[in-house]
């Protein structure tokens, strides 16, 4: 083809481009749709070390001043912990299958005993520790916990509650060895926590305190507890990041309707001259408008050449009550909650949709129980275990450390929406080999031991008494006849 040819050549239509495939994704396209859409993307070390301060600290100012954060750090405590905490069941089995009971028994008492009083403030409880753990984890991202051990108490052992502010999220080096110090903790080439190095002084506001020492502690005596939400994270975030915008920003839309409708509801209207003069309160000074109050039930003739002018402001508006459930269910969604639980909105509720919210709910506060078991729980209790079997405090023999470290937990459960329906489904999925008795018990965050046994002991304290409460027996439900509206079978 000759440069004239090529000139000469016809046009493709923009049909012919339409028809062309594409590739790629549109979440990719650089149109002016999307020019605000960051297209950049950074580690996770990256994105958190200059914003992690600011985040934490808007954060701790929603839960202490905005009502639906507050009611949601209520919920991870009476949730995830529960009023009763995580309870502790030893598991100590004997080399024929059975439960070593007397050991069991041993442990269980004497870690109860250690809980206590198990800061080393002794302010907090074993249970009191759990819901700070979550509150501060869930408000400020992550907690750190000093495992301190040869403490001056008879187990040896007692736990510090350290704040984030303590870790400086700007403190990075590269060290020898192919270790590294990201956002002041020291990790291996394999990203493997090696030490913290904590402030000794907390920050003072927005900047550091100057001349403030650092200390290097040993991973191995510092539990760091935060949600993982990217492979290579170091630090935490606060579970309510997302929905963190919205709730300020509801907040002050509250507020404002709020003092609008204080304003209408205080001020009626306005006097007006056609001059710009005339009536002058009896005592009000000079420079400022003259102010006459009134009274229910009371009528007052204008001056001469006045008229009233009404002021009557329609606050709060009427579509403020369908923006604030729009805005609640996106917060709600941020957070993991249903709408009803954070709202506390219970008005177009039924039964089929409050059941599968609160099922749904539910899961994810059992996946945050397991999560409080593998990262708070279990590892303080092996430390425990430790210390007071080197003390003789718990007086079962070390060698047999990996026969008494062997427990479950047992973390709240929650009552049946329907229990007559759900007491009847479990009756049956029991029989049919669905489901096992420990099944059933667990779910309402029962132990089986302790229930079997309780129930054994009150069918025999009744059949000393002469009594048959059929404690603990199935029984067989009887047919029921359906009855029509007539009367007739």
């Amino acid at each position: 083809m000759t440069i004239l040819d090529w000139f000469k050549r016809k046009p493709k239509t923009a049909r012919h481009y339409n028809t062309l495939p594409r590739r790629g994704f549109d979440a990719a396209s650089g149109s002016r749709l999307f020019n605000d859409w960051t297209t950049s993307s950074y580690s996770s070390t990256e994105e958190l070390k200059y914003t992690l301060g600011k985040i934490r600290a808007r954060s701790r100012d929603l839960f202490n001043n905005n009502d639906y954060a507050r009611r949601f750090i209520e919920l991870c405590k009476a949730n995830i912990a529960g009023p009763q905490g995580v309870q502790l069941q030893a598991r100590a089995i004997e080399d024929n299958g059975s439960a070593d009971k007397v050991a069991n028994q041993i442990i269980e008492k004497e870690f109860s005993n250690w809980g206590k009083s198990c800061t080393v403030d002794g302010r907090l409880g074993w249970v009191d520790a759990q819901k700070l753990f979550v509150e501060t984890v869930a408000r400020d991202g992550e907690c750190l916990i000093r495992l301190v051990r040869g403490y001056n108490n008879p187990y040896g052992f007692a736990i510090q509650f350290i704040e984030a502010d303590h870790l400086d999220e700007t403190f990075n080096e590269e060290l020898k060895s192919d270790s590294k110090i990201e956002m002041s903790v020291e990790m291996d080439k394999f990203r493997r926590p090696k030490a913290y190095h904590l402030l000794v002084k907390p920050p003072n506001g927005i900047a550091l305190v100057r001349g403030n020492d650092r200390q290097r502690v040993p991973a191995s005596e510092i539990l760091h507890g935060y949600m993982v939400n990217r492979p290579n994270q170091v630090r935490g975030i606060p579970w309510a990041v997302t929905a963190m915008s919205r709730l300020h920003m509801l907040g002050a839309y509250e507020q404002s309707e709020l003092v609008a409708a204080r304003v209408a509801s205080a001020k009626m209207g306005f006097f007006t001259s056609p001059d710009s003069e005339g009536y002058v309160g009896e005592d009000v000074m000079e420079g400022y408008t003259p102010i006459m109050e009134a009274e229910p039930g009371s009528f007052e003739q204008l001056p001469a050449g006045m008229d009233f002018k009404s002021f009557d402001p329609d606050h709060p508006t009427t579509a403020f009550k369908d923006f604030e459930k729009a805005m609640l269910r996106g917060i709600s969604s941020g957070l993991n909650v249903s709408y009803a639980s954070l709202s506390n909105d219970l008005e177009s509720v039924n039964y089929s949709s409050i059941r599968q919210g609160s099922l749904d709910e539910r899961d994810h506060w059992r996946s945050s129980q397991r999560w409080l078991i593998d990262h708070f729980c279990r590892p303080i209790f092996e430390v425990w275990l430790d210390e007071a079997l080197a003390r003789q405090a718990v007086p079962l023999p070390v060698r047999k450390r990996d026969k008494w470290v062997k427990v479950d937990w047992h973390p709240r459960g929650w009552q049946w929406i329907d229990p007559q329906k759900e007491v009847a489904a479990n009756i049956e999925a029991v029989k049919n080999g669905f489901k096992s008795l420990a099944d059933v018990m667990a779910e309402q965050g029962r132990d089986p031991f302790d229930t079997l046994s309780q129930l054994a002991a009150e069918k025999e304290l009744a059949e000393a008494m002469g009594l048959n409460l059929q404690l603990g027996e199935a029984t067989e439900r009887q047919p029921t006849t359906e009855v029509n509206d007539d009367g007739n079978n």
